[in-house]
């Protein structure tokens, strides 16, 4: 026997987690499904101070927390499980976990983020939350007049050395090609800064340092045409080769855009089939903020109340 659902909800971080609150005070006892990494990748995050409500900071686990509580608090209900597959062909849609329990919902809100791309170092896993970031909007602020080390050659990489120019003492920009393929603007304007050196032609090797003693204390990096090998001191070290957007589930039945995120319509969470909606960082490839997320799965539960209401 399915269990069926007004609402389901794929994902959790802010972007699931505020859309349960607004359905479960709407009464429609949403069932959230938080999949491996309850909270989203908030969780790997140590402090964040540009939430608002929190002068003082809080941490990213505890702040996911707290919205879980809320949501559960007005009636919400949440599984550890993730979804292996979904039915969208027909109505009610199917979805199916990880155990093969099978569940049914009038409307289901996708919240399931993008990833950051990492480089896969075993030293860099182990410092994530620790001066190793792949968000320099989230984390700049944290490095101010310190030395800090950013890895990428897009457009991404070049606007976050240039936003880190506002807090670091210095920004070194680490390229493994000899020529950046962002915008030839944007190269210019990184080029061109006074705070930021680039070494090109060279790869990150490893992260130095130890989580919750030192932390990040720099990387060592190897320049790929002399093979040549050389520590670079810094406190912070931010990753900026790309998201992932997690819409595997749904290359099939839903409109993605040519980067895999989902399409949804203008100024709204509506994807292309009826009741199914989409928030937070699988729609956005822009913003990725924890605020943004969040605004974005208000409008996902309001939009799918008032489908459900004309639908009666």
């Amino acid at each position: 026997m399915n269990e069926h659902r007004k609402v389901i909800i794929i994902g959790s971080g802010p972007s699931g987690l505020t859309p349960a609150i607004y359905a479960a005070r709407a009464e429609l006892e949403p069932l959230i499904f938080e999949g491996s990494q309850p909270g989203g990748q908030l969780t790997t995050t140590t402090e964040i101070e540009n939430f608002p409500g929190f002068p003082e900071g809080i941490t990213g686990p505890e702040l996911m927390d707290k919205m879980r509580e809320q949501a559960l608090r007005f009636g919400a209900s949440t599984l550890y499980h993730s979804i292996s597959e979904v039915d969208l062909s027909s109505h009610p849609y199917k979805i199916y976990d990880d155990e093969d329990k099978e569940y049914t919902a009038d409307t289901l809100i996708i919240s399931t983020g993008a990833s950051a791309r990492y480089l896969g170092l075993e030293s860099e896993n182990k410092l994530k939350g620790y001066g190793v970031s792949a968000c320099a909007t989230c984390d700049g602020f944290f490095y101010k007049d310190k030395d800090i080390v950013i890895v990428g050659g897009g457009d991404t990489a070049l606007e976050e050395a240039l936003y880190l120019t506002h807090f670091g003492k210095t920004v070194t920009l680490i390229h493994r090609r000899d020529e950046f393929r962002g915008s030839v603007f944007m190269s210019e304007k990184v080029k061109n800064h006074e705070k930021i050196t680039v070494k090109w032609d060279s790869v990150v090797e490893e992260v130095l340092g130890e989580p919750d003693l030192t932390g990040v204390t720099g990387v060592r990096i190897r320049n790929v045409k002399t093979n040549k090998t050389e520590d670079l001191p810094c406190a912070g070290f931010f990753v900026a080769i790309g998201h992932h957007p997690n819409t595997d589930l749904f290359k099939d039945t839903l409109e993605l855009d040519n980067t895999g995120y989902i399409v949804t319509q203008s100024k709204s969470s509506k994807t292309g089939l009826c009741g199914v909606f989409a928030c937070g960082d699988v729609q956005d490839p822009a913003y990725r903020q924890a605020v943004t997320a969040a605004g974005s799965g208000c409008k996902a539960a309001i939009d799918a109340e008032r489908w459900l209401s004309e639908q009666e």
